[in-house]
């Protein structure tokens, strides 16, 4: 389970903002957000087992981020890396065809214009309207309480005129589920209905909130966690984006 809201065009200052967090099997290898060394000007963490990234920037002007869509049978073996179609996006490249991966939702910033993207129920692409928007694990804008709360705590932030982050990661931190998770069919399980989810197996792994100027200066910040919670390390990149690349 993953939970994210994005803020596309949302507030005069801040053409975009990003707060989510990653949850994952904690014995699943991943390096930590850096600008990778490859020469792609991508700035991401990365998946050791699967090669790809969960989400990305690039100096370039673009922005990519995943969240696998839960379906009753689970994830199938064997098909191509979601995580792979974001290292693609964000470098540029055509990827293996969305209809051969598992389900997935997306959200690609490029050449100033925003689109959302999935493959579940059927492959689908539309334009990123302005405003914010909330991905997790069901269908995109899903009303789950815990991607509303992810959403609002972007809202709180932008309006609140201030540029500490601390309010965000606050927002992602939050482990108690709201009760009304409890009355949707179609929402996460009791145990991934908490914004943060602690598991000394499958659980959040990493927050990470971006923030992108009118100016085209941005920052973006990953704090990953160990399995019993507990901070174990935080990075913070700037990056710049042209003025083509800006909406």
């Amino acid at each position: 389970m993953c939970v994210a809201a994005v803020a596309w065009r949302a507030h005069p200052d801040w053409p975009l903002v990003v707060a989510g967090n990653r949850d994952e099997f904690h014995a699943r290898a991943s390096a930590p957000l850096a600008r990778w060394e490859d020469g792609s000007g991508v700035i991401a963490g990365r998946d050791l087992v699967g090669g790809g990234t969960w989400l990305g920037v690039t100096d370039s002007g673009r922005f990519t981020l995943v969240t696998n869509y839960r379906v009753p049978e689970g994830a199938q073996p064997g098909r191509p890396s979601r995580g792979v179609l974001v290292t693609d996006l964000l470098e540029g490249r055509t990827s293996e065809p969305v209809e051969t991966m598992n389900p997935f939702n997306l959200v690609e910033v490029a050449g100033g214009a925003a689109r959302f993207l999935t493959n579940y129920p059927h492959t689908e692409t539309r334009a990123l309207t302005p405003g914010i928007h909330g991905l997790s694990n069901g269908g995109f804008d899903l009303p789950w309480p815990k991607t509303r709360a992810v959403e609002q705590a972007v809202a709180r932030w932008l309006d609140a005129g201030s540029e500490d982050l601390s309010p965000l990661f606050d927002a992602l931190r939050v482990e108690r589920p709201d009760r009304r998770t409890a009355r949707m069919e179609d929402g996460p399980e009791p145990r991934f209905a908490p914004v943060f989810i602690r598991d000394f197996v499958y659980g959040t792994r990493c927050s990470t909130v971006l923030v992108l100027s009118r100016s085209g200066q941005g920052r973006i910040v990953e704090r990953s966690f160990a399995s019993d919670g507990s901070v174990s390390g935080e990075v913070t990149v700037a990056f710049e984006w042209p003025a083509a690349a800006l909406p």
